[in-house]
């Protein structure tokens, strides 16, 4: 009784610190950058004195509607991640590293071609090929061996043939081109609150969604077998979960393009923080990433400055890393036999 009440209060400690870091990093991500602010500059604001001041029209139309792109990104990919990894088994599991963003990507492009001017269907475009590509990747992995390495493998070609197709899209409409490079890197600039409404709202309905699926979830883990002894209805809750993961990663990418590896790192981080429980994972997860986001944009804010280097290009640098990490790790640093 008394280790599980220890357990329980650094559990209480640890979610504590997240959240505080989480509120440094929003912070600092309003007043850093390539222009410096005070803190008496957002007391200004939320007082609303001076409107037409350069540092209230920097905060109201710049700073927090990046902040909370940042926000949204880091909730969106790393609790789809995780909710990736506990339903397909497979901690390598991440919308960028089976292919769920390149699906999204080319969604949002084909609502470009399809609908030039037409905004509004691009987070229906990106949920839809969020999905779509999900469930082909699952089912090639369940036509296959099921094996880890099968379902990455899966990703990589099914993300090949959508980088294809992609690239098919801007040989046929060359004004889609038009900040592409950002899209597909993976950039917060240029947001407003207006176009981050309707994602917004998905990404937070998916997000409390999935927080009242954590315990199915865990069970899930347990295995098919098992979970239908329980009384879980396996293939309807394994659906659903993915439905809630291509939403997280889908809407994520109708604004902030194409970020990855975010739904790999923090997942596996949160995983040594507070073990396998799904109840804990998805909320700490959403913390932790947020916080993980915020923070990468604004190294790429200040390291050049006045030149900005877009956050998808750090976490890249980041993440790449800490992939082969888990390549390695999970070989023992031998080659092994797929």
């Amino acid at each position: 009784m008394k280790k599980e009440n220890t357990i329980t209060n650094h559990k209480t400690f640890i979610i504590l610190l997240l959240f505080l870091l989480l509120l440094a990093s929003i912070l600092l991500s309003i007043l850093c950058g390539s222009v410096s602010l005070h803190l008496h500059d957002i007391l200004e604001v939320l007082i609303g004195n001076d409107t037409s001041s350069t540092a209230y029209l920097l905060i109201t139309t710049v700073r927090i509607p990046r902040m909370c792109g940042g926000v949204l990104s880091g909730i969106g990919l790393s609790v789809s991640g995780t909710i990736l990894q506990g339903v397909m088994n497979n901690s390598l599991a991440s919308p960028n590293t089976i292919g769920v963003n390149s699906g999204a990507g080319f969604a949002v492009m084909l609502a470009m071609l399809l609908f030039p001017g037409y905004t509004s269907v691009i987070p229906l475009f990106a949920f839809l090929g969020a999905l779509c590509t999900t469930l082909l990747i699952f089912l090639l992995a369940y036509m296959a061996d099921s094996s880890r390495i099968t379902i990455v493998l899966a990703g990589i070609t099914v993300s090949s043939f959508l980088s294809a197709g992609i690239n098919t899209i801007k040989l046929l409409d060359t004004d889609i081109t038009v900040n592409l490079t950002s899209f597909m890197i993976g950039s917060l600039s240029g947001l407003t609150l207006s176009r981050l409404v309707l994602p917004g709202f998905c990404i937070l309905a998916a997000f409390v969604l999935a927080c009242f699926l954590g315990r199915f979830l865990n069970v899930l883990e347990l295995g098919d077998d098992i979970a239908r002894s329980l009384g879980l209805r396996v293939g309807l809750t394994r659906f659903l979960l993915l439905v809630i993961s291509s939403v997280l990663a889908g809407c994520v990418v109708s604004f902030a393009g194409m970020l990855g590896f975010i739904g790999l790192i923090v997942p596996h981080i949160c995983r040594q923080l507070f073990g396998n429980d799904a109840r804990f994972l998805l909320p700490c997860s959403a913390l932790l990433g947020s916080s993980f986001v915020l923070l990468c944009d604004l190294l790429g804010r200040v390291l050049f400055s006045p030149f900005e280097l877009p956050v998808g290009i750090l976490m890249s640098f980041i993440g790449g890393p800490f992939f082969l990490y888990l390549l390695l790790r999970r070989k023992g640093g031998r080659r092994v036999h797929a």
